[in-house]
């Protein structure tokens, strides 16, 4: 008798809200479902703003204290301080978001939900930044640290 293979499954724990760290969960998340591979996310601290409903499309590149601007956008951490240098780091990467045929984060963000992903917001992390899940996108979910433990176990986990 052929020895089954268990089942994959990938969790993802987003901390962090900028447009440049919005997308590497959401490509991880899509490849994984496309794959056919069990997704969970944790939006956890500023990777809340992912999922938040007010502010998902509105999120902007952090030019100060980002040596990684290369290959669209190369300034000295010093000049980040500069008035409308995070709008024009943020304007640029969208435009080559948008030449890539990558959704905007709102979109998805939806995609991902369609496809089933789980997407989940830190309690914790909620009730430090006064969030409620009406605040959340449709289809997410608010857990503890410990269910999401609870959720992970087994799987493979990356943190973003």
């Amino acid at each position: 008798m052929a020895e089954q293979k268990a089942p994959r499954k990938l969790c993802l724990i987003a901390s962090k809200g900028s447009l440049d760290m919005a997308y590497p969960p959401m490509i991880l998340a899509n490849a994984a479902r496309m794959g056919g591979i069990e997704t969970h996310i944790f939006f956890t601290f500023w990777g809340l703003d992912i999922i938040t409903k007010k502010k998902q499309n509105g999120l902007n590149v952090a030019v100060v204290g980002n040596p990684n601007m290369h290959p669209w956008f190369h300034i000295p951490t010093i000049i980040g301080v500069i008035p409308f240098m995070s709008a024009a780091a943020t304007w640029m990467m969208n435009r080559e978001i948008a030449k890539l045929d990558f959704p905007p984060v709102g979109e998805f963000m939806e995609m991902l939900v369609d496809a089933g992903a789980h997407v989940y917001g830190c309690k914790m992390s909620m009730d430090m930044m006064k969030l409620k899940k009406e605040d959340l996108i449709d289809g997410a979910e608010v857990l503890g640290a410990m269910e999401f433990m609870d959720i992970a176990e087994g799987a493979q986990i990356i943190f973003v």
